[in-house]
């Protein structure tokens, strides 16, 4: 196996005297520091405790980026009225603006992991998305309020890009299956808390509370963080272990398996940038899944955009309690969370044992077949019992369904990006985000004008129509050709 595509890396016959005795080494021997079998200091090794600790609070930053997002959803008539702001497409960029930073923050956040530590990135990108996401509470004008959503996007990236890369440092594929349906649990239930709190805060304070709520939880996870937050990412560890041998010896091939002494810091973190557009431009697998990923996003924040419009218009309901329906899409995404938690694992260990016992990143797209059905149909349901104006409850059923099927499809696209780029998850996550980011950022700008033309039932119908043409063919390709794909590229594993 490459150096590159392990955690333990390649094994010289002095990397145990490295560990034991460094001052004995000899000068011209190459040595590799490198994490013996049940090593401590191996992520992999780790207390259960730890692990779960460690995810829990990155989980948490990936909850509180999306509630952030569309707190301001049911709000933004208000933010018109109050900032003056000419037409409700500018009061709809207060929600876009961010989530085009949040996700295209991983081409900046995603490298500087790699290079500097999964840590240092989480706990400086949540102090960035405090700094600006508090003074958004105190915006005297649009301009402003749009510049620091834009800013605060940014510094929310961090706890996104270091989750996949934490997950595949410190678990086993086998034990996977929990941990991403955890992990990938706050990302898509964070928009619907976020609605919900949002609009109790419109009708009983000012929407500037939105804001700093929201900073207020971020400073407490910051703390947390500092507290329990141990780094992950073994070329980071290795790196500290190394320098701490030298401290001891003056053996100059003493190295790690990741190290190249023949690029500058510079020219390691320009290559690490432009890895996730590389990623994007070349790879299939990774077209496939951004496409499928980005187009289902990118409805979530559609729905999220115009779900307050059509509780308040056709439904009359009262925006408080109206935003009590974006529960639906909660509970959508929290029963395709449990699907894939119980199912995920046990149809792995199936086909991994049917294979010989090697298992294969193609075994997590099983759960995607009934998904890319799921999706499409809740729209149709959603979209037409909406038009008809039928029970409230009618409408929430379909959009829970649709939810359903898109949470099993990202977590199944994320677990199969963790394993089909081991050490290269962050930046494989981070050319999906590229696609995703803009998608969430564009659907909601059109999704008013579409339903005012085409109405509820149509404009879900050219929507689940796109969703079956993006959908069904994905999951089909990477069962049949995925492993062909992955031996063919020089990022993915073997």
């Amino acid at each position: 196996m490459d150096a590159s595509k392990s955690h333990n890396g390649p094994k010289s016959r002095n990397s145990g005297d490295a560990k034991e005795n460094p001052a004995n080494l000899s000068n011209n021997e190459p040595s590799f520091v490198a994490f013996e079998e049940n090593d401590p200091e191996n992520p992999l090794n780790w207390p259960r405790a730890r692990k779960w600790t460690i995810t829990l609070v990155v989980s948490l930053s990936v909850f509180l980026m999306p509630l952030s997002s569309s707190i301001v959803a049911p709000e933004l008539s208000t933010i018109q009225d109050e900032l003056h702001m000419g037409s409700s497409l500018e009061a709809v960029l207060v929600l876009s603006t961010f989530v085009l930073t949040y996700c295209l923050g991983p081409l900046l956040l995603g490298p500087l992991s790699e290079l500097f530590g999964r840590a240092a990135v989480l706990h400086s990108g949540n102090l960035f998305y405090l700094v600006w996401n508090l003074v958004c509470g105190f915006a005297r004008n649009k301009g402003e309020l749009l510049a620091f959503r834009l800013l605060s996007g940014i510094g929310g990236a961090g706890g996104l890009v270091v989750g996949a890369g934490i997950i595949s440092d410190c678990f086993p594929k086998e034990e996977r299956g929990w941990v991403i349906a955890i992990y990938n649990f706050g990302p898509v239930i964070g928009p619907s808390v976020g609605a919900v709190v949002g609009g109790f805060i419109t009708q009983y304070t000012t929407w500037r509370w939105a804001f700093w709520a929201t900073s207020i939880f971020d400073a407490a996870l910051i703390v947390l963080g500092l507290a329990v937050m141990k780094e992950t990412y073994p070329p980071v560890i290795l790196a500290r272990r190394r320098k701490r041998m030298l401290q001891t010896t003056t053996h100059a091939a003493l190295k790690t398996p990741y190290e190249n002494h023949d690029k500058t810091v510079g020219q390691l973190y320009r290559n690490s940038l432009i890895r996730p557009l590389q990623l994007l431009r070349v790879q299939p697998i990774v077209q496939i899944l951004a496409l499928f990923y980005a187009y289902l996003y990118g409805l979530m924040y559609l729905v999220l955009s115009t779900f307050a419009t059509l509780w308040e218009d056709k439904y009359h309901e009262p925006i408080g309690s109206g935003s009590l329906n974006y529960f639906a899409l909660g509970i959508g995404y929290f029963l395709g969370s449990q699907i894939c938690g119980f199912f995920a694992d046990p149809i792995y260990r199936a086909l991994k044992k049917k294979n010989a016992g090697v298992g294969k990143p193609e075994f997590r797209v099983i759960l995607m077949f009934p998904a890319s059905v799921f999706a499409p149909a809740g729209l149709l349901w959603y979209g037409w019992s909406a038009q008809a104006v039928t029970h409230w409850i009618v409408p929430d059923l379909g959009i829970g369904l649709f939810a359903c099927g898109a949470m099993i499809s990202f977590q199944c696209t994320t677990a199969y990006l963790y394993e089909a780029f081991t050490l290269y998850a962050a930046s494989a996550t981070g050319a999906v985000y590229i696609l995703r980011g803009l998608a969430g950022f564009g659907f909601p700008l059109f999704g008013p004008t579409m339903y005012q033309a085409l109405d509820y039932g149509s404009g879900t119908t050219v929507l689940a129509v796109v969703a079956v043409v993006l959908g069904l063919p994905a999951p089909m390709i990477l069962w049949k050709y995925g492993e062909w794909l992955r031996a063919r590229s020089s990022y993915a594993a073997g």
